[in-house]
Formats: C-alpha cells, structure tokens, sequence
C-alpha cells in the first residue's frame, strides 16, 4: 500500500461547502483519493479476517440531484455488483468525525438470521466487543451510542429491532473525533483501523454462522 498521509482537518471542512457540485468536487479530489488507498490496503486485510473475498465500493453519491452529501465513505462487501444487501464494513467521515463500521443496513435480506445469530450468542457478542465501541440504529445519522453506556439490554434492543422494523439497521465500530491527533497520522491510524477491523470480522463471522 502507498504510504497513507491521515486525514486533515480539511477534509471534515468540506461538509461545510455549500452547493452539490462544489461539495462533490472537494469529496473527489480530498477524500476519495484517500479511501481508493485505504482500499488498497483493506480490501486484502479483510479479506484474510472473514474468509470472503472482500471488494471495494467507494460512495459516488450518484442520485443527487440538490442535496450535497453529509457524509462520506468506502465500503467494502463479498459482492463485486454492490454492498448494501450485504453484511459489510465502512470507513466514512462526516463533517465531526471519522466512523468504522461493521454494517447491517436496511435493504439486507439476512437481517433475522443475523439478529437471531447474534441473540443466540449475545454474551458472546458484548464480551468481543470493547466498552469503548459505538453502536448505531441507523447509518443515516451521525450519533451512536458506546458499548459501555447501552449495556447488554441496550445492545439486545437494537439486535430485537433489527429482525423486527423493516427499516431497522445495526451497526457497530469506533468512531474517532475529527480533532483527535491520530487522524493525522497515517500509519497509527491505519494501526487503529486494523485493531478495529480484527474485532468487527469476528462480530461478521458470528453473524453469517448458523449454528
């Protein structure tokens, strides 16, 4: 992988930018040519972590029409055509902070199965998990909430209402906030990406097994 530079506090300003094209053009030249890296060196790595050849999608952000996009990300899923049906992981920023993500969004058919994967080993589940990390009901909104202040309950909350709403998402990672110092360097930050990685692949094999 090319030495990856971090992220600069101007790449969390071009959610500042007013209008579509203006935003989109800042997203292609600061931010995406920093994830098609990233991509380089993640797609092999989590690849290796699940046993699934993993491909990367680079948000193109391509039916907009008004609104410039809030946030921003790559993706990374066991299907070449697409991600979002599937399982998947992101790294994204918005305009606050920079998110990772293990993903279960909205339009996957495998929601009950991996609800119920994830109920049936729920200790499991919290214990792999670090206190420190988020959860999130919905890749839509910023906010997430930590491990440590959900609790069992709470995370078994959110795993019930993802085989129960038909719009329910889980999502679970670290976010890191965009004045934090290691966003700036590139080799401790990818470190911390991998670390996080290794966690968020172990909660993806729990979630695609059905014993």
């Amino acid at each position: 992988m090319p030495t990856f530079p971090g992220f600069r506090q101007e790449d969390f300003d071009v959610f500042a930018i007013d209008g579509l094209d203006a935003r989109m053009d800042a997203i292609k030249t600061n931010i995406r040519p920093k994830f098609e890296v990233l991509s380089q060196h993640f797609a092999p790595f989590l690849s290796v972590a699940t046993g699934d050849e993993m491909f990367t999608h680079i948000a193109k952000h391509a039916r907009r029409t008004v609104n410039p996009p809030a946030d921003t990300w790559v993706a990374w899923a066991n299907d070449k055509r697409g991600y979002k049906k599937h399982p998947h992981f992101q790294i994204g920023l918005w305009g606050t902070h920079l998110f990772v993500w293990y993903a279960v969004i909205y339009e996957s058919p495998s929601k009950e199965i991996i609800s119920h994967a994830f109920n049936k080993r729920l200790d499991e589940v919290i214990a792999m998990v670090p206190e420190h990390f988020h959860w999130s009901p919905d890749h839509m909104q910023p906010a997430s909430t930590s491990q440590k202040e959900l609790g069992t309950a709470g995370v078994k909350k959110l795993v019930d209402r993802l085989a129960q709403v038909k719009k329910a998402e889980l999502l679970c990672g670290i976010t890191i906030d965009r004045h934090d110092p290691i966003l700036a360097d590139g080799e401790a930050l990818v470190g911390r990406l991998e670390e996080t990685f290794g966690v968020l692949s172990k909660l993806y094999a729990l979630g695609n097994s059905r014993a």
